[in-house]
């Protein structure tokens, strides 16, 4: 059974990216469950050695929760693009290197669908996946997904967000994630359906473990 939350309950995030954390406390806040971030704690990263989002967000959310004592929700994403085989995909943040560049992150990703010759809208698509996973001290684990599709376009355009999101164009829109505010991204204001991969994948968390 997946654990429930209520008002005043803690949970820790169990991220030390500060955009990750940022879009995750955004999205926990209305739930008035009070969020501590693993870097607030001192809190080690481990090792990610899975070969897959659920295996790395499972990792992150268990090592958190036996460190703290607290149920810990962690995130595991990245940007998989067709013409690359899939890649970066869970290595999207190394490819952003010691330094978190993401900029560099992006101008790799696209000297590599140059050297592929994609150069046209059809042939330069990619998809965002997030994988949430809630893990408690006594060693219950559930997962959540979320994934969003699109076009990945150049130059980047936008400067809100984080990561790859300055050269992502989702389906249906004319804009990258990085020209849109959170409040569009997450599906507020007005009330939307949720449009970031991360932000579908928090819904489908809220709707078993905080009746959102």
């Amino acid at each position: 059974m997946v654990r429930r939350f209520a008002r005043g309950d803690r949970l820790l995030v169990a991220s030390h990216n500060s955009g990750k954390v940022r879009e995750l406390q955004q999205l926990i806040r209305p739930f008035g469950v009070d969020v501590v971030a693993a870097g607030a704690l001192g809190l080690q990263e481990p090792e990610e050695t899975g070969v897959t989002f659920e295996e790395n967000a499972i990792i992150k959310a268990k090592v958190a929760a036996l460190a703290s004592g607290l149920p810990a929700l962690a995130d595991d994403s990245g940007l998989a693009v067709d013409a690359l085989g899939g890649e970066p995909g869970i290595h999207s943040a190394r490819w952003a290197g010691p330094a978190k560049d993401f900029d560099a992150a992006m101008r790799e990703v696209e000297r590599r669908l140059e050297a592929a010759g994609a150069t046209t809208p059809e042939t330069r698509r990619g998809t965002f996946v997030a994988v949430l996973a809630l893990a408690t001290p006594a060693g219950a684990v559930d997962t959540w997904r979320g994934e969003i599709a699109g076009t990945l376009v150049w130059p980047p355009r936008g400067t809100q967000g984080f990561g790859y999101d300055a050269m992502f164009q989702p389906d249906g829109h004319t804009r990258t994630f990085g020209e849109m505010s959170a409040e569009e991204k997450h599906g507020w204001n007005p009330p939307l359906p949720p449009l970031s991969h991360r932000a579908r994948a928090f819904a489908a968390f809220a709707a078993e473990a905080m009746g959102g």
